[in-house]
Parts: C-alpha cells; sequence; structure tokens
C-alpha cells in the first residue's frame, strides 16, 4: 500500500484538485490519502475537503509547520510505502506504479518523480537535485537546459528528493526518523536526503511519473514568511549536517556575507519587510535548540 500524505493550511481548493486528480487518472489501487489540516484560520475547510473528497482521511491539527504536519500524517498510515505530495499539486497520468516499482529495486530508499510547473510553457521544475556546496550551501544542480529536454526523461540516482514530491519505504523512515520538525518549513527535503545517504540508501528521480506543481500557494513566492524561513531553516541546516570548522565557517558566512548581501539587495528594492524577515530568521537560526 501507498499512504499519500498532504498538509492543508488554508487550500482546501488545492487539496480537494490533487486528490481528485488520483480519482480521475491514477490506476494503482492500494493507496489510501491523508489530509492533515495544520490549523487553518478557515473553519470551512476541513469540512469542505470531507464532503467534496469523502475517500480521503482527514486529520485536524495545529500548524506545526510541513514537516509536523507530515509527520502526524506518517503516523497515522498504513503504507508500506509514504508519499509525502504538496496539495499545491495535480497528476494528469498514473504515478504511483513506477514510483513503488523504483522502491522495490535494491537499496533505493527514496524516489521523487518529474516535476513540472502546472503552468505553460510547463517546464521541468525537477529533473533529480544535488547536494549544496559546504561552508557556503549554494545549489550545484545543473541548470534547466530547454534545448535538450531529452536528458530528462531518463531515470538516475540523485543526491536529493524534492520536498514537493517524495515517497519513501516505510522502513527506510523507520531507520532515518521522521521529519525533523525544528525546520518549521524548507530544507526538510535536504534534511531526509542527506539522512538517507548517510544510512547508505540509494535515491532516484524516476521521470516515468510526472507531478504538476502550482507551487507558492500556501505562502507565496516572494513573501516575508517565506523569507524569514528560508534564512532560518538554512542556518539550521548547517548546524545539523555540518561539522567542526566546516560548521563554524557556514554560519559565519551565513549570517555575515549572505545576510549583509540580502539586506543590501531588499533595501535597494525598498522591501524593507524582506530585509528585517531575513534578519530575524537568521537570528532564530542561531538560537533554535537542536
Amino acid at each position: 500500500m501507498v499512504s499519500i500524505i498532504t498538509v492543508n493550511y488554508n487550500g482546501a481548493n488545492d487539496t480537494c484538485e490533487m486528490i481528485e486528480s488520483f480519482r480521475k487518472h491514477e490506476t494503482y489501487t492500494d493507496y489510501e490519502i491523508i489530509v492533515v489540516d495544520n490549523g487553518s484560520s478557515n473553519p470551512a475547510e476541513v469540512p469542505y475537503i470531507k464532503a467534496r473528497c469523502p475517500e480521503a482521511m482527514v486529520i485536524q491539527s495545529t500548524n506545526t509547520g510541513f514537516a509536523g504536519g507530515n509527520n502526524t500524517g506518517i503516523r497515522q498510515a498504513h503504507g508500506d510505502y509514504i508519499f509525502c505530495l504538496n496539495n499545491d499539486t495535480i497528476i494528469k497520468a498514473p504515478i504511483l506504479e513506477p514510483l513503488v516499482a523504483r522502491l522495490q529495486e535494491g537499496r533505493t530508499g527514496a524516489v521523487s518523480p518529474m516535476i513540472r510547473f502546472s503552468y505553460p510553457p510547463y517546464d521541468i521544475q525537477y529533473y533529480g537535485d544535488n547536494r549544496m556546496t559546504p561552508i557556503t550551501l549554494r545549489k550545484t544542480t545543473p541548470p534547466y537546459d530547454t534545448a535538450h529536454q531529452e536528458q530528462y526523461s531518463v531515470a538516475h540516482p540523485t543526491e536529493v528528493l524534492h520536498g514537493a514530491a517524495m515517497m519513501l519505504r516505510r522502513d527506510a523512515i523507520d531507520q532515518i526518523g521522521l521529519m525533523y520538525e525544528g525546520f518549521f518549513l524548507f530544507y526538510e527535503e535536504f534534511d531526509w536526503s542527506y539522512l538517507l545517504s548517510e544510512q547508505g540508501y540509494d535515491i532516484w528521480y524516476e521521470p516515468k511519473a510526472v507531478v504538476y506543481h502550482k507551487e507558492g500557494q500556501t505562502i507565496g513566492k516572494i513573501t516575508p514568511t517565506r523569507r524569514q524561513f528560508l534564512s532560518r531553516s538554512r542556518i539550521i541546516f548547517a548546524r545539523r549536517h555540518l561539522n567542526g570548522l566546516n560548521k563554524m565557517l557556514s554560519c559565519s558566512y551565513l549570517l555575515s556575507i549572505v545576510l549583509t548581501r540580502d539586506i543590501i539587495n531588499f533595501v535597494r528594492k525598498g522591501r524593507f519587510d524582506l530585509a528585517l524577515a531575513a534578519i530575524k530568521g537568521s537570528w532564530s537560526g542561531i538560537c533554535a535548540q537542536l
């Protein structure tokens, strides 16, 4: 069985569109859908989802962040495979069978599908991802090449999952643990990916399964909330996964060079709210208890 876990926060319509896309297109029959309402401010959210999507189990929770919401769902899941899927996604063809098949191979512990943006020209958002550079924590994944898209149709091992759609074997989760709730938002997929690799599991990108992502439906693409948690979680990630001198250098780099650069850029654009959010997030990341 596959347990599909999705977190809803004031996004009932998106959540139901995702569930209805599985109802319409998915041919794999052994799956359940668990919706965790993460403290939506609108009291009508849960009744609306239950009425429109009666096949889903809906759990009401307080807002414990992306990780906390998924963990609540995982604790109630019955599946051998746990599929954490953003509520702002849809499918247009079956996806579960190729993902399950990939997880049944060797030491594969987790897999993410191809992820395309849900609006034209439907560019590929995720085609596998690489680890970040040590100390600076910069992305190292080659940029998307629209002229040579055929390369993205080949399944391959990868280093990092995508948080919008990632399926893991339950026994792998039992070994590495649930999502780390200290992030609240962002970097959970990097955290899980690094832990999987440390335990000897392989991670795969599977393009036979395609998910379409609306992206940014919950907190927006450029908001103070997003900036605050990005800054915060980046520092927490460095503190969790780097050691010794590398940890000290990385935190110093993030607090001096990166934060200063961000503040200057935001102030130049008149976005004092984003500058303040970056400061608050960085300070919170340093002070957070791990």
